[in-house]
């Protein structure tokens, strides 16, 4: 299996992790169907979401598979008035990730970074490993703690 930039760095911070292969088709990029694949309850994958701030700038959003981002939540935890969903056209050069496989480890440069609360009930969560078919399984505290991040109350 190939190693992502996600993956390398988080061995050079000497976190665990495990890299968790999944079938996708380019019909089908959403959260459920990662779960379905991995046969895990969808509480447990969580979504990578790159928002635009009116104050901030870019920001992002790790948030439960079935949950869509409540954008007046997402500006005032983020410290601005009004945000919106970053340009699909924006995520690559932004990020440096594609749509469906965007992972909050390892982006082009260090964005805010807010995930939601419940990530915190379970001893492992599933994120993108930074490209599509590969998620990866790790525990939440590891994960707000490599990448900065702060709760994303509901």
């Amino acid at each position: 299996m190939i190693k992502t930039n996600a993956a390398r760095l988080l061995d050079a911070a000497g976190i665990s992790y495990e890299l968790i292969p999944y079938e996708w088709t380019e019909e089908d990029l959403s959260a459920q169907h990662v779960a379905a694949e991995l046969g895990e309850d969808i509480d447990r994958v969580f979504k990578t979401l790159v928002l635009r701030g009116d104050r901030t700038g870019c920001f992002v959003c790790v948030i439960p598979g079935d949950f869509e981002v409540d954008l007046k939540v997402a500006a005032r935890i983020s410290g601005n008035k009004n945000c919106e969903m970053l340009h699909l056209k924006e995520l690559l050069p932004t990020t440096g990730y594609i749509r469906g496989g965007c992972s909050p480890i390892g982006m082009k440069k260090p964005l805010p970074t807010y995930i939601h609360e419940s990530a915190l009930l379970y001893d492992f969560i599933y994120i993108s490993a930074g490209q599509r078919g590969l998620q990866l399984k790790i525990a939440p505290q590891d994960l707000f703690d490599f990448v900065g991040a702060e709760v994303y109350p509901i």
